[in-house]
């Protein structure tokens, strides 16, 4: 993933301290039940679609964005799926973020999927049954985008 320009700015006086960043997934389904995934170009690894917000941006509309600029795929969020704040992450660079992460269910609703920008080597719509390898992150996800629970969370811990 691409570090957006307003992270570099706060990176410039901030240094490699922890920061806490917002992460949007969006799982999108299509009219047959598949799932779109996308070949990340840094990892090689297939995932399920997201990214970070700009300053001022909704999560639902960077839903939209991401899948848009890493896909070609237009989609409408239909519910929050789940929220979580996943454990600190330490980049090659030194750099240590900590995501807080909106999941959405998305319908697609328009356009071929295909590799439209540089953060993926490939793109594609899987069925359940035939999903390429995944992160636990991805898997989790796209489990929870098809049950109709309610939005999960960590439950708070009593005190």
């Amino acid at each position: 993933m691409a570090t957006p320009d307003f992270i570099k700015t706060i990176r410039a006086s901030a240094g490699h301290q922890l920061l806490l960043l917002p992460g949007v997934t969006a799982i999108v389904l299509d009219d047959d039940g598949r799932v779109l995934l996308g070949r990340r170009a840094d990892t090689r690894r297939w995932s399920v679609i997201g990214g970070i917000p700009e300053p001022g941006e909704q999560p639902a509309a960077c839903a939209v964005r991401e899948v848009y600029e890493e896909t070609a795929v237009h989609c409408v969020p239909e519910r929050v799926v789940l929220v979580q704040a996943l454990e600190p992450m330490t980049y090659a660079n030194g750099d240590v973020c900590q995501y807080m992460d909106i999941t959405f269910r998305c319908r697609a609703v328009g356009g071929e999927a295909r590799v439209n920008d540089d953060e993926s080597v490939d793109v594609g719509w899987f069925t359940l049954d035939a999903l390429p390898e995944l992160n636990e992150f991805g898997l989790f996800r796209i489990k929870q985008a098809l049950s109709d629970a309610p939005t999960w969370f960590n439950p708070a811990i009593p005190l």
